[in-house]
């Protein structure tokens, strides 16, 4: 089902957003790379939109960013139901 596989790949991209964010902070990738920051950009391109306003809704953790956790269970509250709902 194509809506399924477009909410996998949009998971995969949350996930891989806050795995370069957790390397960029610690210095193990270099974001001034052309590679990595195109890499970056592109990412940051198509999870910001969704990203961004759950921020501002979530309190403040500390340093600690809970919104890909939200959208990515989101993202699987929706893939459930695709599954239960959807006609065959």
């Amino acid at each position: 089902m194509l809506i399924d596989s477009i909410l996998q790949l949009y998971s995969w991209a949350v996930i891989l957003v806050a795995v370069i964010s957790w390397l960029v902070a610690f210095e193990v990738v270099n974001p001034s790379n052309r590679f990595v920051y195109m890499a970056m950009n592109f990412l940051y391109r198509i999870t910001e939109p969704v990203l961004a306003p759950i921020r501002r809704l979530l309190p403040q953790m500390g340093g600690i960013d809970l919104s890909p956790i939200v959208v990515l269970l989101g993202i699987v509250f929706i893939r459930s139901l695709l599954v239960e709902y959807w006609p065959r």
